[in-house]
């Protein structure tokens, strides 16, 4: 099992940042996907960005060169920095850690997928 724990989320003014934490403990070993999704009030859940353990990131297109994903495999623990931020970016965050065995690309066989609480990021106008 695999427990993460989010830090962060808060309410800023447009233009302004904020930088999202996750910490992983349990069965880290096994993880090799981290990630950050959001859902909005009467939107679905989407993936904002993820990194792979090598490195490796993906972002969705609505926060190319604004949002940056990093992560420190020693602390177990993905960060999600979020500048200049617009009020669409308003939703509930939540950390993503997918385990795998064999893997291509973003996908594995036989993947489990792990969930944060999810933290609030408000962002006024």
């Amino acid at each position: 099992q695999v427990q993460l724990v989010e830090s962060g989320g808060g309410l800023v003014q447009a233009g302004g940042s904020l930088r999202l934490s996750c910490a992983a403990s349990g069965s880290t070993f096994s993880i090799n996907v981290m990630g950050w999704y959001r859902q909005a009030p009467g939107k679905q859940r989407e993936l904002v960005a993820r990194i792979d353990r090598g490195g490796s990131t993906n972002y969705v297109d609505s926060v190319k060169g604004r949002f940056t994903i990093s992560r420190d495999n020693a602390k177990n623990t993905v960060y999600l920095q979020m500048n200049s931020l617009k009020p669409e970016d308003t939703a509930v965050y939540y950390c993503n850690a997918v385990s795998g065995s064999v893997w291509y690309g973003w996908k594995a066989r036989d993947e489990h997928d792990y969930w944060g609480q999810g933290t609030q990021v408000t962002v006024s106008s």
